[in-house]
């Protein structure tokens, strides 16, 4: 397996979907945002933008996820990043960052599963194992840092992927609409995450 090229990017998980109050696994199911959610996203995008504005942590473009909830989850933090003066950044769309294919788990509550399937012992009926949505997680950041620095909108069992190829323990729940900025560095050779805290929404 490849692994991820050793260069910084930013990463957003979706803002809230219904499913996420409910404790439900989404997966692929496309599920959009809820109006908090919606509120999140922007909220994420004002915390960016005044992390650019002294332009030491750039942002040259967007990659999401095609899945509604991370398409507009991008649409929004762009917008906000644009109405407090930062640049105009162009959204592109990969497959590649699309949320793990659950299954048959898809739309039922989030069981205690995950530990098993990040081992590689289990992958729920019809879907993804682990393995596969990490290749591809790395895949899909390796090629988004071929126009620059990314912000990648994505997932959180994704982001479990990434994790991993991190070599970062990986079952940790990522909160919704909370930027990232990831680096690494070269002594002693560790990925580092720094977490932009947004304004609250309740």
């Amino acid at each position: 397996m490849i692994d991820l090229i050793q260069k910084p990017y930013w990463y957003l998980r979706h803002g809230e979907t219904e499913w996420n109050v409910q404790g439900l696994s989404q997966g692929r199911t496309d599920i959009p945002l809820n109006k908090r959610g919606e509120l999140q996203a922007i909220k994420a995008g004002d915390v960016l933008a005044r992390e650019l504005q002294p332009s030491s942590m750039p942002i040259t473009h967007i990659v999401t996820s095609p899945l509604v909830r991370a398409r507009k989850t991008a649409e929004l933090a762009a917008e906000a990043i644009a109405r407090q003066g930062g640049p105009r950044l162009e959204i592109t769309e990969d497959v590649d960052l699309q949320e793990v294919n659950f299954g048959d788990r898809e739309g039922k509550p989030m069981g205690n599963w995950y530990d098993s399937w990040i081992a590689g012992d289990y992958t729920p009926p019809n879907g993804e194992p682990f393995a596969e949505l990490k290749a591809r997680g790395i895949k899909a950041i390796n090629a988004a840092h071929k126009q620059g620095v990314p912000l990648i909108v994505s997932h959180g069992a994704m982001f479990r992927a990434v994790r991993a190829a991190m070599h970062m323990p990986p079952n940790v729940r990522l909160p919704n609409a909370t930027p990232l900025w990831i680096t690494f560095k070269a002594e002693p050779k560790i990925w580092d995450i720094a977490v932009l805290e947004p304004e609250k929404v309740d």
